[in-house]
């Protein structure tokens, strides 16, 4: 039986379109993972009963220290069953306050919560920092060892952390001139904002913070919690070094949703713990949905680490637009951390002015990461959490941490200075990465090293100044028949 030429032309042709638009080596897998549905509190019903801190002997000055009149209040309504805290209008000057159960703590449009300014008005509490567990100043709202809360209102509460950044950046140059860079940032003690620790099904909804001293929001070994409607301005009067948006730290079935962030470091951050000491307490983050939501100025649209060593897993983030962040998916650990990172979904993410899209790094920013005592200390003299960053991770190889199984869907980006920028290991290759209909316009392409069985469906990345990915040490890694438009 003869085939007719025009019948084989139209064959030939249809073989080689699909050959040169599409790349799919694998099935891309379902980008709602079942789970999704599960995250997030249960809403809280309170008593009736209303407290007003004013009536406790709050002043709404904003000059009177005003904390143990509001917990008085806190105190008294959690004592006899729950009901709502709320101010009259004006401003309050507080240092911590610590929220309790059955309490719906409610800041009012036409009130402002200011943050102290002395550090002596946060009591020290055990609590973890940037991957450590040690004693830290408590945050300005703890929510600690508690469940059934809600947080809300639409006023603000203003960290006032101008104070905090300028002690950090004094003591960041004296700290380097020593070769001290990797302890510093546990030195330099600094009030966080809002801290929900240990804590289970808890609404923190529609305010308006800003300035905070430290990290933002932490979420730290907590589950059923809901970040809803929140917005961050932490560039108001400066750029605070470490003021995170929202950070979910070895905590699980969270929910982050219509939030507005524009911060100095990562917006959205999933942290584990780090080093031998996140290896030691070995809890990962995971179940964890963030959806509907802008990342302004910052450091990361959606951030993976550094501090993974208890793990980080079954993630997905939706329907984020970022606006002059820095990254946009940036997955960063390093060769002591340790941890598996996997099972992370990205899909319809726009960005505008953005650093570099894809970034990915196993051995991120080695003054910091890595812990070394110059000459001159002895360590009978070391305060514990110094102890703590100097212990070694043995054997070595648990501290090389896995990055596995990366989905990426309906992503455009425009106005990136580089478009990808991957590095792995020779012990640790980051494998499993799919891109479907995802178009980048960079100034440059970038690079991928150490990596394997990337899965490219409708991909384009127009690099404008004509470069293509360059690709060392990775198998199944092909961008070759990626489309430049």
């Amino acid at each position: 039986m003869k085939i007719a030429p025009l019948f084989l032309n139209i064959l030939c042709c249809l073989f080689f379109s699909c050959k040169e638009t599409a790349q799919i080596t694998k099935s891309t897998p379902n980008f709602e993972p079942k789970w999704i549905n599960k995250v997030g509190a249960k809403e809280n019903t309170f008593s009736s009963k209303t407290y007003y801190p004013n009536d406790f002997g709050a002043v709404n000055d904003g000059v009177t220290l005003s904390t143990k009149s509001i917990q008085k209040a806190i105190d008294e309504c959690s004592k006899n069953g729950g009901g709502t805290v709320t101010f009259k209008p004006g401003k309050y000057l507080i240092g911590s306050l610590f929220i309790k159960e059955g309490v719906h703590f409610n800041v009012p449009e036409n009130v402002t919560l200011l943050g102290s300014e002395n550090i002596a008005d946060y009591p020290e509490i055990d609590t973890r920092v940037a991957g450590i567990e040690m004693k830290w100043p408590a945050a300005l709202i703890n929510v600690l060892d508690q469940k059934n809360i809600t947080l809300d209102g639409e006023g603000t509460i203003d960290g006032q952390g101008k104070v905090f950044w300028d002690y950090y950046w004094n003591l960041r140059k004296e700290y380097e001139a020593k070769n001290l860079r990797w302890i510093v940032d546990y030195d330099a003690k600094r009030p966080r904002t809002i801290l929900i620790s240990n804590s289970k099904n808890v609404f923190l909804k529609n305010l308006n913070i800003q300035k905070a001293g430290f990290w933002t929001v932490q979420v730290l070994y907590s589950e059923y919690v809901t970040v809803d409607g929140i917005k961050i301005r932490n560039n108001i009067g400066g750029h605070g070094p470490s003021t995170d948006g929202v950070d979910i730290d070895s905590s699980r079935w969270i929910l982050v949703q219509n939030c507005d962030i524009d911060c100095n470091d990562d917006n959205f951050c999933l942290k584990a713990g780090r080093d031998w000491d996140g290896l030691r307490v070995n809890k990962p983050t995971e179940y964890v949905v963030v959806r509907n939501c802008i990342a302004r100025q910052g450091a990361g649209l959606f951030t993976v680490g550094s501090e993974t060593s208890g793990s980080i897993r079954h993630v997905y983030a939706s329907n984020i637009q970022g606006f002059g962040t820095k990254n946009g998916l940036n997955i960063k650990s390093a060769t002591n951390r340790g941890g598996t990172v996997e099972d992370v979904y990205l899909e319809n993410i726009k960005m505008e002015s953005v650093g570099t899209f894809i970034t990915i790094s196993m051995n991120w920013n080695p003054a910091y990461s890595y812990s070394k005592l110059p000459e001159g200390y002895t360590e009978e003299s070391l305060p514990p959490h110094w102890k703590k960053m100097l212990n070694k991770v043995e054997p070595e190889s648990k501290g090389i941490p896995t990055f596995k199984n990366i989905y990426l869907k309906n992503i455009d980006i425009k106005g990136a200075k580089k478009a990808i920028s991957v590095s792995g290991l020779k012990e640790s290759i980051v494998e499993n990465v799919h891109l479907k209909n995802v178009q980048i316009t960079a100034q440059t392409a970038g690079s991928i090293n150490f990596s394997q069985n990337w899965f490219l469906d409708d991909v384009s990345i127009n690099a404008l100044d004509n470069s293509t990915l360059k690709i060392e040490n990775s198998t199944n890694v092909d961008f070759s028949k990626v489309a430049n438009r």
